[in-house]
């Protein structure tokens, strides 16, 4: 079983059996909601997530909900009942354990800043760079 919540600890959940898929949105309606260049979904059934604490709702499309902690602002799940009933999407890194569930593939790269598609590449520390 998987467990997560948001920063604050108001709102915690549960993943029972496998999610369907872990993938990495870049997508810019994923971007501007959550302020970062990509995010990453965990899909699985609704039956599959039970959740402890209320979120807020947020209609970010026609069809597309956005849940987030009230408290603490952290982005939670994603539904979409025109073009994913029944599913539910949980935002990986709200995980408590996220190295657990290691990501399957890019999406929506289309919409991919050009700069991610060589992230990877960029120099690593370990904490922050040297300041000169």
């Amino acid at each position: 079983m998987l467990t997560g919540g948001c920063h604050c600890g108001a709102i915690r959940y549960e993943i029972s059996g496998e999610p369907l898929n872990h993938a990495l949105c870049h997508c810019v309606d994923c971007r501007r909601a959550s302020g970062a260049p990509m995010v990453g979904w965990a899909m699985m059934e609704q039956e599959q997530l039970a959740v402890s604490g209320e979120p807020a709702i947020y209609a970010s499309s026609e069809h597309a909900q956005r849940h987030f902690c009230i408290q603490c602002g952290t982005g939670l799940f994603y539904t979409n009942a025109e073009m994913l009933p029944g599913l539910v999407d949980v935002q990986s890194a709200t995980l408590d354990e996220p190295d657990a569930l290691p990501a399957q593939a890019h999406i929506q790269t289309s919409e991919r800043l050009p700069w991610m598609k060589e992230a990877h590449c960029l120099p690593e520390f370990e904490r922050y760079p040297p300041q000169e």
